[in-house]
C-alpha cells in the first residue's frame, strides 16, 4: 500500500477539536496519539469553541420565557513532549485541559434574579408544607383525609396566627435573595508523566503518574434555585495525583496502530469558600423551624469542612489502519465514568440536608450529578494529497451523560461533522487545522434537588457549536 513512510501524524493531529464538546464536563478527549508518535516528537495545539445553547423554561416553572443562549465560547491549549531514549525507553510529558465549563444565563428568566418576584420558596413548595401541616392537623383529631377535609383543613392552617406569622417573615427573606445570573467556570489542568517500554517494533507498554489542578466558581441564581438563588462557591485550585496505563500494536507497513489507555479518577481536598446571601437573614432560624427543620441540622449550616471533588475515569481506545495507497481510515472510543461523579460542597450539602425534607430529598442533595456514564466515538478517513498536503473528513457521536441533565449544562449529547487540512513544510514539521460541527441534543434541565427524578425547569432544544483547532508539531 506504499504506506510505510505516510505520517501518523497527519490522523492523529490534523483535526485538533476531536473532543472539544463531549458530555458532562468533558472536554479534550485525553488523547495519547502524540505519545504513539515515531522517534522524537514534539507539538502544540488551541482549541476553541463556538456554543450556542438556548431554551425555554418548562417543567415545574410557572412561567414559559425563553432563555437566551447561556454557554460562553471557550478555548484551551494542549501540548506534548516525547522523547525516544533508546530502541527500548521512552519518555513522554502531555499537558491538557480535560474537564470545564464555562457558562452565564442573563435575560428574564427561573435563571437570572429578579428582586421584584423571586421568593425563597416557590408556589409549589408552600402549598406542598401547607399540605403537609393539614394531613398532620387532620391524623391528629383522627379525621378522614379525603379532599373535602384536606380542602377544609389547608384553609384552617393559612389562616392560623402561626402560618401567618411564617408567610411575614418568608416574605422579608426574599429581600435576602441574590443578584445578577446563574453562571458557572471550572477549569482544569493535566500533566501526564508517561515512561514507554518496546519490547519490539509492534508493541509499546506505557504507564504513569497523573498531576491535576482543579479550580472553579459557581453562582446560583433566579427562583428555579429557591433559598439557593444567592449561593456563591469558589473552589480554590488544589492539586491531585492520578495515573494512566495503557499498551499499543502497531504494524508500521500497513499504517496500522491501535491503543488502549486507562486513566484513573483523582482526588481533590479542598476547602470550597461557599457563601448563601440567604444566611445573612436574621430570623433564618426562625422561618427554618417554622418549617419543621429539626434544631440540629440548623445548627450544622453555618459548620465548616472540606469539600472532596473526584474527576472520573475513562477508558480511550484508538484505532487506525491503511485501506488504500495513501488513505487510512481511523476511529476513537471513549467512556468516562460520569455516573459515579457528583459535587456537594460542604456547606451546600448542610443546607441541603437541612431543607431536604422539603422537597422530598431528607438526605440533601448534590450541587451536580450525572445519571449516565459517556460513550463517544470519533471515525473517519485520512488522505495524503501530495508531499506537503494531506486531509481528513470525520463524523462523531456523543451518548451524553443523562437526561434530564444539570441546569449548569444543559445538552444531551451530540452529532458532528469534521474536516481537517495539514501542511508539511518539511519532512520534520507540519501545521494542521480543522472545524467541527455539532448538532447538540436537546435535553431537559433539572436543579439539584430535582437530580434522580423526572422533574425538570426548562428544556434545551434545536442547539449547536463550532469548533475549530490548530496545532503546530515537529519530529526530531
Amino acid at each position: 500500500m506504499k504506506l510505510k513512510h505516510l505520517s501518523t501524524a497527519m490522523i492523529l493531529a490534523t483535526l485538533p477539536a476531536t473532543g472539544v464538546f463531549a458530555a458532562a464536563l468533558d472536554r479534550s478527549g485525553q488523547s495519547m496519539s502524540a505519545f504513539l508518535q515515531p522517534g522524537n516528537y514534539f507539538e502544540a495545539g488551541i482549541s476553541i469553541l463556538d456554543p450556542d445553547v438556548a431554551g425555554k423554561e418548562a417543567g415545574s416553572s410557572t412561567t414559559n420565557r425563553n432563555i437566551g443562549d447561556m454557554a460562553d465560547d471557550y478555548f484551551f491549549p494542549s501540548a506534548a513532549l516525547k522523547l525516544q531514549l533508546n530502541d527500548k525507553f521512552s519518555f513522554g510529558l502531555l499537558y491538557d485541559q480535560p474537564f470545564g465549563s464555562d457558562a452565564e444565563y442573563s435575560g428574564n428568566n427561573a435563571f437570572v434574579s429578579n428582586p421584584g418576584s423571586d421568593s425563597v420558596l416557590s408556589a409549589g413548595a408552600i402549598d406542598g408544607i401547607v399540605t403537609k401541616k393539614a394531613k398532620e392537623a387532620l391524623e391528629a383529631q383522627g379525621l378522614p383525609v379525603n379532599d373535602q377535609t384536606l380542602a377544609i383543613a389547608k384553609g384552617q392552617v393559612l389562616a392560623s396566627p402561626q402560618f401567618q406569622k411564617l408567610a411575614g417573615a418568608l416574605a422579608v427573606a426574599n429581600n435576602y435573595l441574590g443578584t445578577g445570573g446563574t453562571k458557572v467556570e471550572v477549569d482544569t489542568q493535566n500533566l501526564s508523566f508517561v515512561f514507554g517500554f518496546q519490547p519490539n517494533q509492534n508493541f509499546n507498554f506505557y504507564a504513569g503518574p497523573v498531576l491535576q489542578t482543579v479550580k472553579g466558581n459557581v453562582s446560583l441564581r433566579g427562583q428555579a434555585y429557591s433559598l439557593y438563588n444567592g449561593y456563591d462557591a469558589n473552589i480554590k485550585e488544589t492539586t491531585g495525583v492520578g495515573w494512566l496505563a495503557g499498551a499499543a500494536y502497531q504494524i508500521p507497513e500497513i499504517a496500522l496502530k491501535a491503543s488502549l489507555t486507562y486513566r484513573s479518577e483523582i482526588d481533590h481536598k479542598t476547602n470550597i469558600n461557599e457563601d448563601l446571601s440567604l444566611l445573612n437573614f436574621p430570623g433564618l432560624t426562625s422561618v427554618l423551624a417554622g418549617l419543621d427543620v429539626p434544631a440540629s441540622k440548623l445548627q450544622a449550616i453555618n459548620s465548616e469542612g472540606k469539600t472532596t471533588i473526584t474527576t472520573p475515569q475513562s477508558v480511550n481506545l484508538d484505532f487506525q489502519t491503511g485501506i488504500m495507497a495513501n488513505t487510512v481510515a481511523f476511529a476513537n472510543v471513549r467512556w468516562v465514568n460520569w455516573k459515579d461523579f457528583s459535587i456537594q460542597p460542604y456547606k451546600f450539602g448542610k443546607v441541603s440536608e437541612a431543607v431536604g425534607g422539603l422537597v422530598g430529598r431528607p438526605n440533601g442533595f448534590n450541587l451536580v450529578e450525572y445519571s449516565d456514564d459517556q460513550w463517544s466515538v470519533n471515525a473517519g478517513v485520512g488522505r495524503k494529497l501530495s508531499d506537503k498536503w494531506a486531509g481528513n473528513v470525520s463524523v462523531g457521536w456523543d451518548s451524553g451523560a443523562g437526561n434530564p441533565v444539570t441546569t449548569l449544562g444543559p445538552t444531551e449529547g451530540y452529532w458532528n461533522v469534521g474536516l481537517g487540512l495539514q501542511y508539511s513544510p518539511t519532512p520534520q514539521t507540519f501545521l494542521a487545522g480543522g472545524v467541527k460541527y455539532f448538532w447538540l441534543g436537546d435535553a431537559k434541565a433539572q436543579t439539584g434537588a430535582q437530580a434522580g427524578s423526572d422533574q425538570y425547569v426548562a428544556d434545551f432544544s434545536d442547539n449547536n457549536a463550532i469548533a475549530y483547532g490548530l496545532k503546530l508539531g515537529y519530529k526530531f
